[in-house]
């Protein structure tokens, strides 16, 4: 896959099959699009072509943009449009600016100009441009003048699947982990590096990798106790997760703990990252260590149970 950063170097393709959103989380609904948008690129011997935009536009355009969390940084959303088998990925930086070209400014700069777009694919409440007031009938009556067709996916085939960023985002922030799994097609994940902590964990038995998440608008689930595969240097293990606060030894700020199941190395300045694969327990104030021990162990037996 092309990766082209902004619009400036992008020269016109000469069959560009295209489509265009955010596509956080490139869960089942989007992916239904890119089946499509790849099938009528490979069919029509053209490319296919996406265009997203960083940063999210609500997070330029929405008074409550320090509330927005992603499913997906742009890191991870690029991996997933590769696997995805889409030719080019065409990252616009969004800004206010750009916001204010109107649907026909948009078509105009960025589908032809631009990219020299031959199909466009879009989902069936797409919209475009200033106060968002482009979309399939627009370009629809407007085909032949733009000199590309349009192809809108059914709303039912985009409603079979029952999915949506929002409904994912509010499933996970409410731990349900299995929900949000089956909405994306895959577990959800979060990649960072592993810093040092107050290293209490080691001398009740659990030992944990503290990690610091690479992205700061990348969505951190409920606080609670997880079962997670731990992928790390090229080797995927099970392990136990806890998000929160931990009430038990009086902390004082959010972490996220990892206890790797059958792992003994100092990982500490290291990228990994963790799947979400079940919700354990929500996270709760136990009396003293003793307590707290014993219910790890309970977790690590149904986790261990879980992932086998």
């Amino acid at each position: 896959m092309l990766i082209h950063r902004g619009l400036d170097e992008l020269q016109p393709l000469p069959n560009a099959v295209v489509t265009s959103g955010t596509f956080d989380g490139v869960h089942r609904g989007h992916q239904t699009i890119l089946a499509r948008l790849t099938e009528i690129a490979r069919s029509s011997g053209g490319e296919s072509v996406l265009i997203t935009y960083w940063p999210h536009p609500r997070t330029v355009l929405s008074n409550d943009s320090m509330d927005l969390k992603l499913l997906t940084t742009l890191d991870e959303k690029i991996e997933l449009l590769e696997q995805a088998g889409v030719d080019h990925l065409v990252v616009i930086p969004f800004t206010r600016a750009f916001s204010e070209l109107s649907s026909a400014e948009y078509i105009q700069q960025v589908l032809i100009d631009k990219i020299g777009t031959h199909k466009l694919v879009i989902g069936y409440d797409h919209r475009f441009g200033r106060d968002r007031e482009g979309g399939f009938d627009y370009i629809q009556a407007h085909q032949d003048e733009y000199g590309f067709g349009v192809e809108e996916i059914p709303r039912q085939d985009i409603e079979a699947v029952g999915v949506s960023s929002s409904r994912i985002r509010a499933a996970l922030e409410a731990g349900n982990v299995d929900t949000a799994n089956r909405l994306l097609g895959r577990p959800y994940s979060l990649s960072g590096t592993i810093v040092k902590g107050r290293q209490l964990g080691r001398t009740i038995g659990f030992p944990t990798a503290n990690l610091q998440v690479d992205d700061p608008v990348k969505l951190i689930p409920a606080n609670g106790v997880y079962a997670v595969d731990v992928l790390y240097a090229g080797q995927k293990f099970s392990g136990m997760l806890n998000i929160g606060y931990r009430p038990t030894v009086a902390g004082t700020h959010q972490t996220i703990e990892t206890y790797i199941f059958d792992f003994d190395k100092d990982i500490y300045g290291e990228h990994l990252t963790l799947q979400f694969r079940a919700f354990l327990r929500p996270e709760q104030k136990f009396d003293g260590l003793s307590a707290l021990v014993n219910q790890l162990k309970q977790d690590e037996a149904a986790a261990r149970r879980l992932l086998v």
